[in-house]
């Protein structure tokens, strides 16, 4: 029920982005720039601050986070690449189904849910566990949205990202054992704090803009968000669970994976000139049903 309660006091926050968006205080131009600021200052800040309190993350979880997040990738290629062929028949709307199931949105809504439900602590684990998505989903996660699968697509530029650039920091200072002076941490921490209610204002805000067809959704959109929102997590959960995975690495990972679509598919849909209509339609639905479903998976960890 605890959970639960962090979710309902999360999407508290997201109505009130709808209604500010209703209200004229928020906007297409207005939340763009927000959102930019959340990715490249607020979300990095949070990352780091996250190591630096009193205690650092524990450094021999550094190797098998990783470790761990690499090969969840890899399973979720599967998801990507194959499932969809069961959901749809038309091949752009598998490439589509493909990023869903595969990119959760783990910079806007994973990190603030993981501090809410693990502590602020776990946030450093979270990135690191992250550290995979960020490459996959500019080399395979383009792919599928464009249907054209080619090495090609992968730029270079994705591993000097901030919120990447943060994680290496992060993961330096837990290495090293460096402690952060107060005049340091204490801002860094007070800036890292706006990535939560900014980053769910944004996602009511941009919800408030779909047309009500987009809301709806199709049966494509409701099996794809129940596989991305309870196939997927919990698939990876127990296999790691049978292979004896740390729990806390196993529970921090599942949460991650279950989050909603990754906001990016819109984002690649919109760059590339594809059709959006479809990975809207999940992205909207996945954001209101993981409400539900995060909190029940959570209740396994007990």
């Amino acid at each position: 029920m605890e959970n639960l309660e962090v979710m309902v006091i999360l999407f508290i926050i997201v109505v009130l982005g709808y209604v500010l968006c209703k209200l004229g205080y928020m906007g297409a131009k207005f939340d763009q720039k927000l959102s930019s600021i959340v990715i490249d200052i607020t979300c990095p800040a949070l990352i780091l601050s996250s190591v630096m309190g009193d205690e650092l993350p524990d450094r021999t979880l550094i190797l098998p986070l990783l470790g761990i997040g690499f090969l969840t990738y890899f399973i979720l290629l599967i998801f990507g690449f194959w499932v969809p062929r069961l959901i749809s028949k038309n091949r752009d709307a598998q490439g589509m189904i493909g990023f869903a199931l595969m990119f959760a949105n783990v910079g806007f809504i994973g990190y603030p849910i993981v501090s809410s439900i693990f502590g602020p602590k776990a946030i450093f684990y979270a990135a690191l566990l992250n550290m995979p998505n960020t490459f996959f989903i500019f080399t395979a996660g383009v792919m599928l949205v464009k249907g054209e699968y080619s090495i090609k697509n992968l730029n270079p530029k994705v591993l000097f990202s901030p919120a990447m650039i943060a994680a290496f920091v992060a993961a330096l200072i837990v290495a090293l054992g460096i402690h952060m002076p107060n005049i340091i941490s204490r801002p860094m921490t007070m800036v890292g704090n706006i990535t939560v209610p900014a980053a769910l204002m944004i996602i009511g805000s941009s919800m408030a803009r779909l047309p009500l067809k987009e809301i709806i959704g199709s049966p494509v959109v409701y099996v794809s968000s129940v596989v991305r929102l309870g196939i997927v997590p919990l698939a990876i959960y127990f296999l790691f669970k049978m292979c004896g995975v740390n729990d806390v690495i196993n529970n921090i990972n599942t949460v991650v994976i279950a989050m909603p679509v990754a906001s990016f598919g819109t984002m690649f849909c919109m760059k590339y000139g594809r059709n959006p209509s479809l990975m809207t339609e999940i992205t909207f639905v996945t954001t209101v049903g993981s409400i539900i479903t995060i909190p029940l998976i959570t209740m396994l960890f007990k």
